[in-house]
């Protein structure tokens, strides 16, 4: 699969990797944030020219913020906070009393060496599901290749953190094939 992906599709593989081997991205998996937070760094492809066309280039601080207040409940969605909130689960209040007891971040699985090999970065289960969904992407969009934006469009498909995030700042699936494809279905981007 990986000899169909672009320069920019690989660099933004590379990217992930780079978030979570450095102090940027914590714990020790590629997830789905990682792969939105490479995405969010890329200039001059197709996938950074859909996002900027719908206006998210100049919020990319407030999508970091809001995968870092996720990643700090744990990694739950907001729509997974306000259910617990609905059943009077107060998840601040949890995250508060743990970061109390065991430091700021606690729950953010970000502690080095806990199961994995040291030094050993892995793809997470839901990385390797948006790389493969990127690949049904491009062969749905009759695309011989799998660009950045093929993982962009993954990332809104997959339900979670990086789907939520990137609809309440406007991105969904719909909006990206508008952006990127048109109504004739034909590449209008890059």
């Amino acid at each position: 699969m990986f000899e169909r992906f672009t320069k920019d599709a690989r660099d933004v593989v590379k990217g992930a990797y780079a978030f979570v081997e450095g102090s940027g991205g914590g714990g020790q998996c590629v997830e789905p944030e990682h792969l939105l937070l490479a995405l969010l760094d890329r200039e001059g492809s197709r996938g950074s020219f859909a996002l900027a066309a719908l206006g998210l280039d100049q919020r990319r601080e407030s999508v970091r913020e809001a995968l870092r207040e996720a990643r700090r409940r744990a990694g739950l969605t907001q729509a997974e906070t306000d259910a617990l909130a609905g059943l009077g689960i107060d998840v601040e209040e949890i995250v508060a009393r743990v970061e109390e007891a065991h430091g700021v971040g606690a729950l953010a699985g970000d502690r080095k060496g806990k199961g994995r090999w040291p030094g050993r970065v892995s793809f997470g289960r839901g990385a390797k599901e948006v790389l493969e969904r990127s690949l049904r992407v491009a062969l749905a969009q009759r695309d011989r290749h799998i660009g950045d934006e093929h993982l962009l469009l993954a990332l809104t498909l997959r339900p979670g953190v990086p789907a939520e995030v990137l609809a309440d700042h406007g991105v969904t699936y719909e909006s990206l094939v508008r952006v990127l494809y048109g109504s004739g279905g034909e590449a209008k981007a890059g």
